[in-house]
């Protein structure tokens, strides 16, 4: 099948005084970028289940490196039959081939099994933000995500998703998941 040729734009003029900032694009054919980069670009694929956080901020990303011309990508699933994980790997898939990553081996890595503590400071932060209390080694959540009360009970070990438990507030009265300890 032959692709159209892509419809080009001329650029806009110069303004005095303006700096115009362009998106970042993937490298020039043939160039292989950096392994930072490739970090910084796996770092804004939000992750399928909480969008608030990044596939880095929750850990998952266990390495990348290059491997000839090929780029390996080691992911670390939360647990061996998470369902998210099919899509997480089209996500990376589809981000890093539209940074004109060619060749792409994406390497399901099973042990050490993936923790909670491998989740960054950012990432809890932004769990929190998000209204999902962070996990904690003490086995709950310190305080309500959305008015900080310490008065909180458990409602079901169970919650939106099964590394989750839903737990309520007793002074706002509002429900809110607990991210467990794994």
């Amino acid at each position: 099948m032959v692709k159209p040729a892509p419809h080009s734009r001329p650029a806009p003029a110069p303004v005095p005084g303006v700096v115009r900032e362009t998106a970042p694009r993937g490298p020039a054919r043939g160039e292989k970028p950096s392994v930072e980069t490739v970090w910084a670009w796996l770092s804004a694929i939000p992750d399928p289940e909480i969008p608030a956080i990044s596939l880095t901020d929750l850990g998952i990303i266990r390495d990348v490196a290059w491997l000839g011309d090929t780029l390996v990508v080691t992911i670390t699933p939360t647990y061996s039959g998470c369902p998210a994980t099919s899509i997480i790997n089209l996500d990376i898939e589809t981000a890093l081939h539209g940074h004109g990553i060619e060749k792409l081996e994406l390497k399901r890595q099973l042990s050490p099994p993936w923790t909670t503590e491998w989740m960054s400071d950012t990432g809890r932060a932004k769990l929190e933000a998000y209204g999902i209390a962070p996990p904690r080694p003490a086995g709950g959540p310190q305080h309500c995500p959305h008015c900080q009360s310490k008065a909180v009970e458990r409602i079901s070990q169970f919650g939106s998703t099964p590394c989750k438990a839903q737990w309520r507030c007793l002074d706002c009265l509002e429900p809110f998941d607990y991210f467990k300890c794994i």
